[in-house]
Order: structure tokens, then C-alpha cells, then sequence
């Protein structure tokens, strides 16, 4: 069974950081692509960022572009994402999905709120 636990979401002030992360199991993750989705009160789900199986290829959406950083950690099953410089705009619920596709399986999320 897939599982994905993500955790480290909270409330920041803006130009703050956070660090999720992401426990994996019931799959081969080390093999798989993973994704980074948010999604922000009445809006549908934005694809934030994308590493590849071996870490050496990070995608990132234009809006994180220079502020996020995707990383993960094979030998333990866990995905991250370092948050840096946030705005409010970021504010959302954030996901890690199994795959390539933001529809594919997930967790179920940790919130991200940044407010002064």
C-alpha cells in the first residue's frame, strides 16, 4: 500500500522559511519521479516542484523558482522541500505526490499559512 505522510507545514511570517517533508513506503522510491503540489483555499491544485529518481534533475514552477528547493533522501524514503523567502501567496496546503503527474496518489498534506 502507498503511503505518504508529509509534515513541517505551519504559520511563518512573510521572508520566513519552513522545511517539509515527505515519508515514502509501500513503493520503490527510489526508482520514481516525485512531486510537489499545493493547493490554496478555493483553487484548484498548483504543481510546484518535480525530482527526479536519483535527485539529479529539480523542476520548479516559475512562482518558487529561486526561493524553493526540492531535495530527497533515497536511503530513508523521504522527500523535501526547503521554503524560502515566503509570501503569502504561498499559502496552501502542500502535497507529495507519488509519479510525474499532480493527480497521481498523495499524502494528506501539511499546511502552510504565511501571515504577519
Amino acid at each position: 500500500e502507498v503511503q505518504l505522510v508529509e509534515s513541517g507545514g505551519g504559520l511563518v511570517q512573510p521572508g520566513g522559511s519552513l522545511r517539509l517533508s515527505c515519508a515514502a513506503s509501500g513503493f520503490t522510491f527510489s526508482s520514481l519521479i516525485m512531486t510537489w503540489v499545493r493547493q490554496a483555499p478555493g483553487k484548484g491544485p498548483e504543481w510546484v516542484s518535480r525530482i527526479s529518481g536519483t535527485g539529479g534533475l529539480k523542476y520548479y514552477a516559475d512562482s518558487v523558482k529561486g526561493r524553493f528547493t526540492v531535495s530527497r533522501d533515497n536511503a530513508k524514503n523521504m522527500l523535501y522541500l526547503h521554503l524560502n523567502n515566503l509570501k503569502t501567496e504561498d499559502t496552501g496546503m502542500y502535497y507529495c505526490v507519488k509519479g510525474s503527474s499532480i493527480s497521481g496518489s498523495r499524502g494528506q498534506g501539511t499546511q502552510v499559512t504565511v501571515s504577519s
